[in-house]
């Protein structure tokens, strides 16, 4: 079984989070901001994970440290659940469509940590969640999860945009995270 359960709680949020590399697809996601677990509910349906995630924080303030420490939690779950690779396919891609968007996201799961992303949001929110925070997000993703990560979103619909780009991101990591032998896929011999 290739999963993990972590917990986080700072003075800001208290996260508690359960992923199943090789599940049907399953959440149950409560983060106090719609939009968001939305876009995570998208997230582990297309990736066929099983997510759970329970986060509270300081949404008072602003929807900014839960976003960000979701994304450390999940990064951090995501290499748990992969422990040293062994076997997987490493790289995924894929191109997902919604309406107007079309969404691009490549990947490495090498253990080399970048973010490359190309996506212009024409509102500031939608619903709870600030369209800035959708970079953000992935960034602590990345950092977390040591992945090399490439995005690109186009389209006018910012919903349409966000949503594309979490599909797209699920499907690719689904491609990386598959068993497809033995070994370490490095001329290094780890990742």
């Amino acid at each position: 079984m290739r999963n993990a359960k972590i917990a986080r709680k700072t003075k800001e949020t208290d996260i508690r989070m359960e992923l199943e590399l090789d599940g049907n697809g399953s959440s149950n996601i409560d983060t106090g901001i719609g939009f968001f677990d939305h876009m995570l509910t998208a997230f582990a349906r297309h990736g066929n994970f099983d997510l759970t995630i329970e986060a509270t924080g300081d949404l008072i303030v602003d929807e900014h440290h839960l976003i960000e420490d979701t994304a450390i939690v999940l990064g951090q779950a995501l290499s748990e659940a992969l422990g040293d690779k062994n076997g997987i396919a490493r790289f995924g891609d894929a191109r997902i469509p919604m309406d107007e968007a079309l969404a691009d996201v490549v990947l490495d799961l090498g253990g080399r940590t970048y973010l490359v992303m190309n996506a212009q949001f024409e509102s500031p929110r939608v619903g709870e969640m600030n369209t800035q925070l959708v970079r953000h997000f992935f960034e602590s993703l990345t950092d977390n999860s040591k992945m090399n990560l490439h995005i690109t979103v186009t389209g006018y619909n910012d919903h349409h945009k966000i949503e594309a780009l979490f599909k797209a991101f699920a499907y690719a990591l689904r491609r990386a995270v598959k068993i497809e032998g033995e070994g370490i896929k490095s001329t290094k011999g780890v990742l």
